[in-house]
C-alpha cells in the first residue's frame, strides 16, 4: 500500500523514522505554517486493542505532562482506516545519537546536555510519568532562529504513570540503559530508574560508548583519561545497581551536572577524535569505525527470527533497509542507528548500519574476545579501496578471496591469531548488475571454528 499523502491537514513530507508498532512522519501544517512531526500506528498492529491503547497512552501522557522539555502533543486523529495517530511538536535538531555520529562530545557540552534531558525527565516526574527508555534516541534537539538549542524528551511508548510502577509485569527498556530492577518482571520502580538510564546518557556522550551490564560498568576515565573525578564520581552514583544509592531524583543529578559543567575542571572544551592517531592500524580497522558507530546507535536485543525452522538470528537496522542473519550465539544485543561512512575514509554521511555481537560493551576492544558483525550500507565512495587498505598488523594475515551470489559480488579478506585470540574478516560488497542498491562493508570478528562470514553475506539485504 502507498502511504498517504496527506493526514488530516497535514502534507507529508518524508518518513523521520520507523519501529516496530509505528512510523513518524515530517509534515507541514498549513494553518500553523510550521513542520510538524506525525506519528501513525502501523497497519500490522492496527487489530491488536492492546498496541492501539498503547499508542494513544504515549499521546495522552505526553500531553500531561505539559512541559517545554518534553515533545508538546498538538491534536490526535484516526485514518480513514481506522488507524490513529498524533501530531507533535518538530525537533529540527536531530537527537542526541546523531550528535554523537563524530564521537564523544566536549566535556562541558555533555554535561550540559544530560542536566537538561534530567530536567525533562524531572518534568515528566512532576507530572507523575516515569518514562523507561530515556537512551540518545529518545532524546531531541529542537534550534531555534537563534542558533540556540532546546533538549526535549520523546517517544514515551514504554512510560508509565508512577501509580502503576509497583505492579508492572513486563520488563522494559534498551539494554545499556536499563537499570537492573526495570529488567525483572514484576520489580517496582521509581524515578531513580530514570536517572540511571540518564547516567548511562551521560555516559556515552562523554565516552562515545555505551556502558556495560549493572554492575559491570567501566570507569569512564579509563576511556576518557581527561575527565575529572568528580565527574566520574556523579556519573557512576547514576549508575549504581542499588538504586539507594543513585541520586535520590532527576534534579538532584542535573544540579551537580550543571555545577560540573561551570566548574574550570570541566575538562577542555574540543571534541575528541575518538581514538584516532594514537592507534595502529588493526584498531583502526575493529575500533575507529565503531567509535564513529557505536555513538550513533541505539542498543536492544536481538531476538528476532523468521521461525522455529531459521538459521540464526535475523536483525535489521533502525530504517529496515538494512537487514542480515548471524549466528545464535551472535545474536544477543544490537545497536541498530547507522554510522557515518567517513570513520572508513569514505564521503560523511549518516547511513544505515549495525552492530551484532554477544557482548557490545566488549566490541570496540580489539583484545576483548567478542562474536559479532559490523555492516554499514556506503552510498559514495569506493568501499572495495578501502577495504583493500585495511591491515590489522596484530594479527596474521591469510589472504583475499572473491565472493559472489545472486545479489553481491565482491571481496573477502581474512586474518587470524589477533589480540583477542579470534580471526576477523573485512568485506567489500557491491550490487550484481549494479542496480540502486548501495555498497556495504561488512566486518566479522569470531572465535572457534568455523567462519560465518560468507552465511552473512549471503543473508545480506539493503531496501
Amino acid at each position: 500500500m502507498h502511504p498517504p499523502e496527506r493526514i488530516g491537514r497535514h502534507r507529508l513530507e518524508r518518513p523521520l523514522g520507523s519501529g516496530a508498532f509505528a512510523t513518524v512522519w515530517l509534515a507541514h501544517d498549513p494553518q500553523l505554517q510550521a513542520p510538524v512531526a506525525v506519528k501513525v500506528l502501523a497497519e500490522n498492529w492496527a487489530h491488536r486493542l492492546d498496541v492501539r491503547d498503547r499508542f494513544l497512552s504515549e499521546a495522552r501522557l505526553l500531553r500531561r505532562a505539559g512541559s517545554s522539555r518534553v515533545v508538546q502533543v498538538y491534536d490526535i486523529g484516526e485514518l480513514p482506516d481506522g488507524r490513529p495517530y498524533f501530531v507533535m511538536e518538530y525537533a529540527g535538531g536531530g537527537t542526541l545519537a546523531e550528535l554523537l555520529a563524530d564521537g564523544p562530545l566536549p566535556v562541558r557540552e555533555a554535561l550540559a546536555l544530560t542536566a537538561e534531558a534530567a530536567r525533562g525527565a524531572a518534568a515528566l516526574h512532576e507530572a507523575g510519568i516515569v518514562h523507561r527508555d530515556i537512551k540518545p534516541t529518545n532524546v531531541l534537539l529542537h534550534t531555534a532562529p537563534d542558533g540556540s538549542r532546546r533538549v526535549l524528551l520523546a517517544d514515551l511508548g514504554l512510560a508509565k504513570s508512577l501509580a502503576q510502577t509497583s505492579v508492572l509485569t513486563l520488563a522494559a527498556g534498551s539494554a545499556g540503559y536499563r537499570p537492573p530492577e526495570q529488567a525483572e518482571p514484576g520489580a517496582g520502580i521509581d524515578e531513580r530508574a530514570d536517572v540511571y538510564s540518564l547516567g548511562a546518557v551521560g555516559y556515552e556522550l562523554l565516552t562515545g560508548t555505551v556502558p556495560g551490564p549493572p554492575g559491570k560498568v567501566v570507569p569512564p576515565r579509563r576511556l576518557r583519561p581527561d575527565l575529572g573525578e568528580d565527574v566520574e564520581r556523579a556519573l557512576l552514583r547514576a549508575l549504581e545497581p542499588d538504586r539507594a544509592r543513585r541520586w535520590p531524583g532527576a534534579p538532584a543529578f542535573a544540579d551537580e551536572l550543571d555545577r560540573l559543567a561551570a566548574a574550570p575542571s570541566g575538562g577542555p572544551a574540543r571534541r575528541l577524535d575518538g581514538l584516532r592517531g594514537r592507534l595502529d592500524a588493526v584498531t583502526l580497522a575493529v575500533a575507529a569505525v565503531l567509535a564513529a558507530t557505536a555513538a550513533a546507535v541505539t542498543v536492544t536485543m536481538a531476538l528476532h527470527r523468521d521461525g522455529p525452522a531459521a538459521d540464526g538470528v535475523r536483525v535489521a537496522d533502525a530504517t529496515g533497509r538494512l537487514t542480515l542473519r548471524v549466528p545464535d550465539a551472535f545474536g544477543r544485543q544490537l545497536r541498530d542507528s547507522g554510522w557515518d561512512p567517513r570513520a572508513l575514509g569514505l564521503p560523511s554521511g549518516h547511513q544505515p548500519g549495525l552492530v551484532v555481537a554477544d557482548d557490545l560493551s566488549r566490541w570496540s576492544d580489539p583484545k576483548a574476545a567478542v562474536d559479532g558483525v559490523f555492516a554499514g550500507v556506503g552510498a559514495d565512495g569506493d568501499v572495495t579501496a578501502k577495504v583493500k587498505a585495511l591491515a590489522h598488523s596484530d594479527c596474521r594475515y591469510t589472504g583475499t578471496r572473491t565472493f559472489a551470489d545472486a545479489r553481491w559480488r565482491g571481496l573477502v579478506r581474512s586474518w587470524t591469531g589477533c589480540p583477542d585470540g579470534g580471526s576477523v574478516t573485512e568485506s567489500a560488497l557491491v550490487p550484481v548488475g549494479g542496480g540502486a542498491r548501495s555498497q556495504v562493508y561488512v566486518q566479522v570478528r569470531q572465535h572457534g571454528g568455523g567462519d560465518a562470514t560468507d552465511g552473512v553475506l549471503r543473508s545480506l539485504r539493503v531496501a
